[in-house]
């Protein structure tokens, strides 16, 4: 962290400058230049306020050499993180595919397409207990028989479960659930996340609607420096000013945090777009931007959904969009070996 005096500072403001930035547990190092006085910090600089540095009389300006998130570093973590889940691999290389409905609306309704996304070539169900909905008049989940139901689909088929949880009075709840899913409403949920980061379960943290990638990385940071390093990042789409589709599904979110951080990244076409028939394009195009994976809304019935069925992908549709993924994949392969 590079620290900016202003001209001429005081020498009783200097060393109360000075006395701060050692109580933070960093060492400071002086350069006096003719105009200008520049500090440079060293050591763990994360946990400085940079708007309180800011505000004191003696600086000029802050700027961050280091971003502020450590754990989830790639220069602190040059090697690709590998978080297993039973037998299903995600980050290193591969494609891993969560799919599911949007919403748990009964034990037959989960199980058969529990069965139909395995047989697919799915690693992993999905399906919502708990639904966050904009109208406190939508279908809210089945909620705690939800993820009873779940269980049941993992018992059936013997996929691991993904779904979210939206407060920290249901933790108890997720005690067999596989992959804990947080939410785009609830990625700046820091007491949530604090308690995450104690248990010893892959976490699913989907980048809020209009966050930035670091704030998705800070909102990461927040459960490993509580002792889970089992993070998985998810691009699900922003809000932009098109409002042709749901969201905007950011495909540079990709190479981008591949490039800042270590962690696997899944892609959410469906939440991005909002529209079925759009879900298979943006799925291929998250392949060939090497994504580590992707969760896919399907259902038996979109058209009698509770939730979410315009986007929702039918059983048949899931299945021809896995033969496309493997097409990809395997021209990759191959575009390697040249």
């Amino acid at each position: 962290m590079i620290v900016i005096l202003k001209e001429n500072p005081e020498k009783h403001q200097l060393d109360n400058l000075l006395s701060w930035i050692e109580r933070q547990g960093v060492t400071a190092h002086i350069s006096h230049g003719i105009h200008q006085t520049v500090m440079g910090l060293v050591g763990d600089t994360a946990k400085i306020d940079i708007d309180l540095l800011c505000q004191m009389e003696i600086v000029e300006t802050v700027k961050r050499v280091q971003e502020p998130f450590k754990n989830a570093n790639r220069k602190f973590h040059p090697l690709d993180t590998v978080i297993k889940v039973n037998d299903a691999v995600i980050g290193g290389g591969g494609m891993t595919v969560i799919a599911g409905p949007c919403s748990v609306e009964s034990e037959e309704q989960i199980i058969t397409v529990a069965r139909s996304v395995k047989a697919s070539g799915a690693t992993l169900l999905r399906g919502g207990a708990f639904k966050p909905r904009t109208s406190p008049y939508a279908f809210q989940g089945l909620r705690e028989e939800g993820i009873k139901l779940l269980l049941e689909a993992k018992k059936d088929t013997g996929l691991p479960i993904v779904t979210e949880i939206m407060d920290l009075s249901q933790l108890d709840l997720f005690d067999e659930v596989d992959v804990i899913q947080v939410g785009a409403r609830n990625m700046q949920n820091f007491e949530l996340l604090k308690q995450l980061g104690h248990l010893n379960k892959p976490i699913l943290l989907k980048r809020g609607l209009a966050n930035t990638y670091q704030e998705l990385l800070m909102s990461a940071e927040y459960i490993m420096a509580f002792g889970n390093e089992n993070v998985i990042l998810c691009e699900r789409g922003v809000r932009t000013f098109e409002n042709y589709t749901r969201n905007t599904l950011d495909i540079s979110a990709i190479p981008s945090l591949k490039t800042l951080s270590h962690l696997p990244i899944v892609i959410d076409p469906s939440h991005a777009a909002g529209i079925a028939r759009f879900v298979s394009p943006l799925s291929l195009a998250a392949v060939a931007a090497g994504a580590d994976g992707l969760i896919i809304e399907v259902h038996n019935d979109p058209t009698h959904a509770l939730c979410d069925g315009m986007q929702s992908l039918t059983m048949p549709e899931f299945d021809k969009l896995m033969k496309k993924i493997n097409i990809i994949k395997e021209a990759e392969m191959s575009v390697k070996e040249l």
